[in-house]
């Protein structure tokens, strides 16, 4: 007992950091984290209407990131960078993933679609937007090959859901890209532009699914993020 009230102690202790730690993450100006903006690019993965509006897997909590992302998109814009993709689930209808994940933006259906508020940007139509089979997006996507037609980029900011799935594995695969390839890329991830779903134990219980604690997971993988040498900010301004 004495052990298990040790590790609940250096458990709880933790928690408290990471409160903390979110808590102080900085707001940054567009113009001073972005310098260069010909050499920036931002990137968005999954602000769809099957995450974000509606279908099995849309989340209202995710869904509150849709006008901040397209906020961002806008300032991004007028200062000048106009490197930008989106990455979107665009699944086969007989998708592998579906064996973990109840079918979901399969090709061609509404789910698959880019939200109404991105669509509505004046400079939609010169955002680059990359379909993906699975949660990855830099697997058999041509985002590889996107970067490779850019080597002037050396700034990449990530936003989008969810935090611990998709965004996570996309600003993942841009910082270990770069230190495999001993690139001085910069991988930028701002708080208000990612978040994740919420399932409490009980409704998973009920479910039959497992449970999903949207801000202990969204906070555990930005810190998570960091430790990689991932850039976490609260905003870009």
């Amino acid at each position: 007992m004495e052990v298990q009230a040790q590790t609940a102690l250096h458990n709880q202790a933790f928690l408290d950091y990471l409160e903390q730690w979110t808590q102080a993450l900085p707001v940054v100006a567009m113009a001073a984290l972005v310098p260069h903006p010909d050499q920036a690019a931002l990137l968005s993965v999954d602000v769809i209407d099957g995450f974000c509006k509606a279908g099995p897997l849309a989340s209202p909590r995710v869904g509150r990131i849709v006008e901040p992302i397209a906020a961002l998109f806008r300032r991004a814009w007028a200062h000048g960078i106009r490197h930008m993709l989106l990455a979107q689930d665009t699944h086969e209808p007989e998708a592998v993933e579906f064996g973990a994940w109840p079918p979901h933006c399969v090709r061609g259906s509404q789910e698959s679609e880019t939200v109404a508020e991105l669509k509505a940007l004046p400079f939609f139509d010169q955002i680059q937007v990359l379909p993906k089979n699975s949660i990855h997006s830099g697997l058999h996507t041509g985002l590889n090959e996107w970067l490779a037609q850019r080597p002037q980029v050396d700034t990449c900011i990530v936003v989008g859901d969810c935090t611990d799935l998709c965004t996570y594995q996309l600003a993942m695969h841009l910082r270990l890209d770069a230190n495999a390839r001993q690139l001085q890329r910069r991988v930028i991830v701002p708080v208000d532009g990612v978040d994740t779903y919420d399932l409490p134990v009980a409704v998973a219980q009920e479910q039959g699914i497992l449970p999903h604690p949207a801000e202990l997971l969204h906070q555990v993988f930005l810190y998570h993020l960091a430790l990689n040498g991932v850039e976490i900010v609260q905003s870009i301004q």
